[in-house]
């Protein structure tokens, strides 16, 4: 029978194995490396960063860390960082070593909030990467259904109150909406 040793938790890791042994050939994170090029976060980030000083985070870890949320439905980045610190193949996929720190979660929200504040990086970034997702058949494109509900934020971990607002119409939805009525009426339906 296996048993239990929770006294080896405090010994030093100790193995021949490398971190690209430990992460599934069939994991999402290695498709998503096989098939698309994070190149254009360097060439569009290089000016937004600095040649004096102490050397920023890698601008490619930051994307890819706000990418994994919503890939593997992590809601916020700070529970994103957390996920990174104890999986293997999330720091495989950010280039981070077992024993390397993983950027604070509040260092990625203000490179989100000040370096990039008042530039459509992120939005050419989002637009090339979306467009190599569905060049390789990751999505597809057609429509997309969200649960959009929004929760008043509220910074007390010990209160939690749930307020729902008024739903806010987003440009695209009549556009959506005369997509869906068009294609009701090509397939004889109601609108």
């Amino acid at each position: 029978m296996y048993r239990a040793h929770p006294e080896k938790r405090h010994e030093p890791i100790q193995t021949k194995t490398t971190l690209d042994q430990m992460v599934p050939q069939d994991h999402l994170v290695r498709k998503i490396d096989r098939h698309i090029d994070f190149s254009i976060v360097h060439r569009l980030c290089a000016p937004l960063y600095s040649n004096t000083g102490q050397p920023g985070i890698d601008p490619e870890i930051i994307i890819k860390i706000i990418l994994l949320g919503p890939l593997f439905n992590i809601r916020s980045v700070r529970q994103t960082v957390k996920e990174v610190q104890t999986n293997l193949a999330y720091r495989w996929f950010l280039g981070l070593g077992i024993d390397e720190k993983v950027p604070d979660h509040s260092t990625i929200s203000q490179a989100y909030r000040r370096r990039f504040k008042g530039k459509d990086v992120f939005q050419q970034i989002f637009e090339d990467i979306l467009g190599q997702a569905e060049a390789h058949g990751f999505v597809s494109g057609r429509i997309l259904i969200t649960d959009s509900t929004h929760i008043r934020a509220n910074a007390n971990k010990k209160k939690f109150d749930k307020v729902e607002v008024e739903r806010v119409v987003n440009a695209i939805e009549g556009e959506l909406l005369d997509r869906v009525n068009e294609e009701r009426s090509d397939r004889g339906k109601k609108r």
